[in-house]
C-alpha cells in the first residue's frame, strides 16, 4: 500500500508528534490534522473540524478517502469514534468504545484488574458522597490515600492527599463541588502506593503486544516535583532504573493479562494501550490504563521508535503485528514543556511567540496550545510547546533540549529546569 492519506485527529503536542512520524512513513502520502494547530499547520494540512464531532470526522475521511484515521485524544475513543468508523468500513487505529473503558472508567478498570489479577492499588468505588467520607478512615495510611474520579478528567482528575483531613476536601471537591463535573458521580478511594513512576506504551493487535519505548513524566508544575499536579511538564527516556528485566516483568504480569483478558470477554482491545505504573517495593503495579499516547510521553517515545509507524498502526488494526517492526533508536530523548503562566490553573491566550525559528536544528519542537493570528503564532492552551531533544546520553538530550527552550519566548512562560536531571 503506498499513496495513502492518513487522518490524525486531535490538536496537541502529542498530536503533532504522530503526524510527524507517521509523515516519515514510506506507505504515506499525505498527513491531516483536525483540528490541528500552529506547528501541523505549517508542516501538515489542517482540517476546522473539532476532535468531538464524530460525524464531522466521519463524513471527511469517507469524503477524501482518507486511508487511515489515527485518534489522538481518549474523548473521541470514549465516545466511539472507531466503532462509527468502523461500522462504516474505514480503517481507524484506536480502541473500540467497550476496549476505551479501561480509561474511561477508573471504576470498570480497577474491577477488570481484580478479576484478571493484574496489579494494582487497594481501592473501593462510591457514588454517595457520605459513603465514600465514612470509609476515608480505613484508607488513609501513613502514606496517605489517593482520591480519583472515575470518568474522564483532561489527566487531572486525581488527588494525592496526605492524610484525612486533606482526603476530606479532595472528595468534597470532586464529589459536592463537581470540580471535574461529571467525571466525578463515580469515584474510587485508594491506598497511596509509593515508589518512582513509569510510563509504558505498548501497541497491540489484540493478541500480540510490542513494548514501546519506557519513560518516565513529571507531573508536577514545579521543580522538585513540588506544585499542583498538570498533564505533564516534560518527559524523558529510557530511565536509568529501567531494564528490559523489568520490562518483560511488566509484559508477563501486567500487559498480557490485560491484553488476554479483554479478548476473553468479548472486547479486544487493539491500539496503543498506555500503562502508568508504579514501581514499588512488591514490583510493578497499575496506578492508571490510558487508550491512548500518553502526553508528553509519545514526544519521547516516537523520536525513538526505529521504524514505519503507519506500517505498524495497520498491522496492528490487521491482526498482524510482529515484534520484528518495532525497533529503538540507541540513546535517550527527554521533552520540555513550555507552559502559559497560571498553568495548571487560569492562564491567559494570544500571547504571541518569538524565537521558534531560533530553535537549534537538532531539536524537534512540538506545538500543542497554540493557532496562528494573522500569520504571528500565539498561545491558545495552558501547554504550549514541547521541545525534544535525542542524544546519544541522557545528560546530552537534557543539555540539548533546554538549549532549544531558552530560545522561544512569550510573555510570563513557564518551563520546570529539571526535566531528566537527577530523576
Amino acid at each position: 500500500m503506498s499513496g495513502l492519506k492518513v487522518l490524525v485527529i486531535g490538536s496537541g503536542g502529542r498530536e503533532h508528534a504522530l503526524a510527524w512520524k507517521l509523515a516519515q512513513s514510506d506507505v504515506v502520502e499525505e498527513v491531516l490534522v483536525a483540528p490541528g494547530n500552529a506547528g501541523t499547520a505549517v508542516s501538515f494540512t489542517n482540517v476546522p473540524i473539532a476532535d468531538g464531532d464524530l460525524d464531522g470526522l466521519l463524513a471527511f475521511a469517507q469524503e477524501n478517502a482518507i486511508g487511515l484515521t489515527v485518534v489522538g485524544p481518549e474523548v473521541p475513543l470514549a465516545n466511539g469514534i472507531v466503532d462509527k468508523f468502523q461500522a462504516a468500513g474505514l480503517t481507524i487505529f484506536g480502541p473500540t468504545q467497550a476496549a476505551a473503558q479501561l480509561e474511561s472508567s477508573k471504576a470498570f478498570a480497577k474491577a477488570f484488574m481484580a478479576e484478571h489479577g493484574v496489579p494494582t492499588a487497594k481501592a473501593a468505588v462510591f457514588t454517595e458522597y457520605e459513603a465514600a467520607k465514612a470509609a476515608l478512615p480505613d484508607f488513609v495510611s501513613a502514606d496517605g490515600v489517593v482520591i480519583k474520579a472515575s470518568g474522564l478528567a483532561a489527566g487531572k482528575g486525581v488527588i494525592v492527599c496526605d492524610d484525612l483531613a486533606q482526603a476530606e476536601t479532595a472528595l468534597q471537591e470532586i464529589m459536592q463541588d463537581k470540580s471535574f463535573g461529571t467525571a466525578g458521580d463515580e469515584v474510587l478511594v485508594e491506598e497511596r502506593m509509593s515508589g518512582p513512576e513509569l510510563s509504558l506504551l505498548v501497541l497491540t493487535d489484540g493478541e500480540t503486544a510490542v513494548p514501546l519505548l519506557p519513560s518516565r513524566d513529571h507531573k508536577r508544575a514545579y521543580d522538585n516535583d513540588q506544585g499542583p499536579n498538570t498533564g505533564g511538564m516534560g518527559a524523558y527516556g529510557p530511565p536509568a532504573d529501567v531494564d528490559q528485566t523489568l520490562v518483560d516483568e511488566i509484559m508477563t504480569t501486567i500487559v498480557e493479562p490485560t491484553i488476554r483478558g479483554m479478548a476473553a470477554q468479548g472486547t479486544p482491545y487493539v491500539g496503543v494501550l498506555y500503562a502508568g505504573l508504579m514501581l514499588t517495593d512488591a514490583g510493578p503495579k497499575v496506578i492508571e490504563f490510558n487508550c491512548r499516547f500518553g502526553d508528553p510521553e509519545t514526544q519521547v517515545v516516537l523520536p525513538m521508535l526505529d521504524g514505519d509507524l503507519a506500517e505498524i498502526m495497520l498491522a496492528c488494526i490487521n491482526g498482524r503485528l510482529d515484534a520484528n517492526l518495532i525497533k529503538q533508536h540507541s540513546g535517550a530523548c527527554v521533552t520540555v514543556v513550555l507552559a502559559a503562566p497560571g498553568y495548571p490553573s487560569s492562564y491567559p491566550k494570544g500571547l504571541p511567540i518569538s524565537g521558534l525559528d531560533a530553535v537549534p536544528g537538532d531539536n524537534i519542537v512540538f506545538h500543542a496550545g497554540t493557532k496562528l493570528a494573522d500569520d504571528q503564532v500565539v498561545t491558545s492552551g495552558g501547554r504550549v510547546l514541547a521541545v525534544t531533544a535525542r542524544g546519544a546520553d541522557l545528560k546530552t538530550a537534557v543539555a540539548q533540549a533546554y538549549a532549544g527552550v531558552e530560545t522561544i519566548q512569550f510573555e510570563n512562560a513557564h518551563y520546570r529546569t529539571d526535566i531528566g536531571r537527577g530523576n
